[in-house]
C-alpha cells in the first residue's frame, strides 16, 4: 500500500523539487542507513478480529452521552441524525476477555465495524483468539520489519521570512490558495471558521508546538493511533504541519489560510515507517474518536493503495467505496453529519493512475490539484470508481500550493496533500455561515458550484468550486 506521503516521493523526483518538498525523507528527517533503529517491541504482528455482535453492552443507544460528546450528540440532532447500533461502544466484556489471553495485546478497537485490532508476539495467538465464541473471523495486517527510521526533531526559523517581490496585504504568501477557489468574499463577510472543528488526519506535525506563525493555532488536542506509538507527534515529519499550515495560520500580510479561527484536533493516523493494512485500522480508529468528540470536518491528507506485503495490495474492484475497511469508515462519516475531505492521490504518473482509498468512498469530498492556470496536474488521480461515481469530486490548488514547513519556512509544495486542506478549511467558513445545513447539503453547495459542475468528469470532477457561488446556493431558500 502506497501512501499520499510516499506517492509525493515520486510526484517530486518527476519533477525535481527541491529537498525541501514533502517526503518521507523530509527536512531534518534523513534517511541515510546510519539513522535505522530497530523495529521497537522486535517480532510482532497485528491481527484484526472481527466480532460476531455487541450482545450484553452495557451501553444504549437511548442514552447516547454514555459514549458520544454533548458536541457530537448535538451535531446529530441539528442535522436530524439517529444514533443507532454502529454508534455503540464493542461490548467491554469482549474486550476484557481478549486482554485477559497471554500475550495479546489491544491497540485499537472500531465500534463502526465491531472489530478489534491486536498485536501478538506469534500467529498462533491469534488462532487462540479466533476460538473464542464471539470472534467470527481475524486477519493478519501487519508483520513487523527488522528495522525503521529514526525521528528526530529538524532545527525551524524563528521568523517566517517573505518572498522577494510583492505579496498580498492580507494573506501574503498564501493568497493564491484562497483564491483560486475565491474564497476570500466569506472571510470579508466574518466567516473565518470560528466555531467549527476539524481534525486533521496525518503522519507527523513537526514542530507545530515550537513554530511561532503557529502558536496561534486553535489546537484542541492531539492524539496517536499508530500501534507503535511516537514519543511525540511533534517531531514526526513535517506534512501535517505543511497541511495544518494551509488552513490555520493567521499572520496578516504574511500569510493566512483559509480558516484560521477554526478549532483543530492533530490526530496521528499514519505509520510513515511501514505500510499496511493496519493503517487503515488506525484511520477508522482516529475516524471514530473525531466523531465522538463532536468535529465538524476530518481533512485527511492520507490515501492507501499498496502494501509492503504485495499479497495484501488493493485492486481496482475494491474502489467501490465499500470494500476497503477505511472506505467504509470514510462512507460512513455524513450519516454521523461530519464532512470529510480526503486528497485524491498522487498516482497520475505512476501506473496505478488511479484514485487510492479512501477517496473512493461514498459521500465525501476527494481533492485533485490543479495549477494556477486551472489546468490539471498530471500526477493528479483519477476515476471514475469502480461502481461509476465521478472522481475526484472536486479540484484545488496543488501544482504548487503554498505551506509552511517544519522549518518554519514558506515553501511552495506539490500534491493533492495541498489541495484537500486549502478546501477544509473553505468548507469551515462555508458551513459556519449556514451551520443548521447538513454535511450532505454542505458538499451539495461545493459541487454545484464548480467551474465543471455541468458536464462532470473523472480528471476534473465537479471542477474548481466558488466558495462566493457556494454560499449563495447553500443559502438559497
Amino acid at each position: 500500500m502506497t501512501s499520499i506521503i510516499q506517492c509525493l516521493m515520486r510526484v517530486m523526483l518527476v519533477f525535481a523539487v527541491s529537498m525541501s518538498s514533502i517526503s518521507v525523507m523530509a527536512e531534518g528527517l534523513g534517511a541515510e542507513e546510519n539513522n535505522l533503529v530497530k523495529f521497537p517491541g522486535g517480532r510482532t504482528f497485528l491481527v484484526r478480529l472481527s466480532l460476531t455482535d455487541k450482545s450484553g453492552t452495557p451501553y444504549r443507544i437511548d442514552n447516547p452521552l454514555e459514549f458520544l460528546s454533548p458536541k457530537a450528540v448535538d451535531r446529530r440532532i441539528r442535522q436530524h441524525l439517529t444514533v443507532d447500533s454502529t454508534d455503540l461502544p464493542v461490548n467491554p466484556a469482549y474486550i476484557e476477555r481478549i486482554k485477559s489471553i497471554e500475550g495479546v495485546e489491544v491497540v485499537c478497537v472500531s465500534k463502526w465495524h465491531n472489530t478489534v485490532l491486536v498485536r501478538v508476539g506469534e500467529m498462533s495467538r491469534a488462532k487462540t483468539l479466533a476460538a473464542l465464541p464471539f470472534v467470527s473471523d481475524y486477519i493478519k495486517v501487519f508483520t513487523a520489519p527488522d528495522s525503521i527510521e529514526k525521528s528526530t526533531r529538524s532545527v525551524y526559523h524563528k521568523e517566517l521570512d517573505k518572498w522577494n517581490g510583492e505579496t498580498d496585504a492580507d494573506y501574503g504568501m498564501a493568497a493564491q490558495n484562497i483564491d483560486l477557489v475565491n474564497g476570500r468574499p466569506l472571510h470579508q463577510m466574518g466567516y473565518r471558521g470560528r466555531g467549527m472543528t476539524i481534525a486533521v488526519f496525518d503522519g507527523g506535525f513537526m514542530n507545530v508546538d515550537r513554530i511561532p506563525a503557529m502558536s496561534h493555532v486553535h489546537i484542541l488536542g492531539t492524539r496517536d493511533f499508530v500501534a507503535f506509538k511516537s514519543e511525540n507527534i511533534f517531531q514526526e515529519h513535517d506534512h501535517g504541519t505543511k497541511v495544518l499550515s494551509t488552513m490555520a495560520v493567521d499572520v496578516a500580510g504574511v500569510f493566512v489560510g483559509t480558516s484560521p479561527e477554526a478549532d483543530f484536533w492533530l490526530l496521528r493516523a499514519e505509520d510513515t515507517a511501514t505500510e499496511s493494512l493496519a493503517e487503515e485500522d488506525y484511520w477508522t480508529a482516529a475516524a471514530e474518536f473525531a466523531d465522538s468528540v463532536g468535529v465538524d470536518i476530518i481533512s485527511s491528507s492520507l490515501g492507501f493503495q499498496d502494501f509492503d506485503d504485495k499479497s495484501t495490495d488493493h485492486k481496482y474492484a475494491e474502489l467501490d467505496g465499500r470494500h476497503a475497511l477505511i472506505s467504509r469508515t470514510a462512507s460512513m462519516l455524513s450519516s454521523k453529519g461530519i464532512v470529510h475531505v480526503n486528497s485524491a492521490g498522487n498516482e497520475g504518473l505512476g501506473t496505478w493512475k488511479k484514485i487510492n482509498f479512501p477517496a473512493d468512498a461514498v459521500d465525501i469530498l476527494a481533492v485533485g490539484a490543479v495549477n494556477l492556470r486551472r489546468i490539471n496536474a498530471t500526477f493528479s488521480s483519477v476515476g471514475p470508481t469502480e461502481d461509476g461515481r465521478v472522481k475526484p469530486d472536486i479540484m484545488s490548488l496543488g501544482s504548487p500550493a503554498t505551506v509552511i514547513s517544519g522549518r518554519g519556512s514558506v515553501n511552495n509544495d506539490m500534491g493533492t496533500s495541498f489541495a484537500a486542506p486549502i478546501i477544509s478549511g473553505m468548507v469551515a467558513c462555508l458551513w459556519q455561515s449556514a451551520p443548521k445545513k447538513t454535511a450532505h447539503q454542505v458538499m451539495d453547495a461545493i459541487r454545484r458550484s464548480g467551474d465543471n459542475a455541468d458536464t462532470p468528469n473523472n480528471v476534473f470532477g465537479y471542477g474548481i468550486p466558488n466558495f462566493e457561488k457556494a454560499y449563495k446556493l447553500l443559502h438559497e431558500k
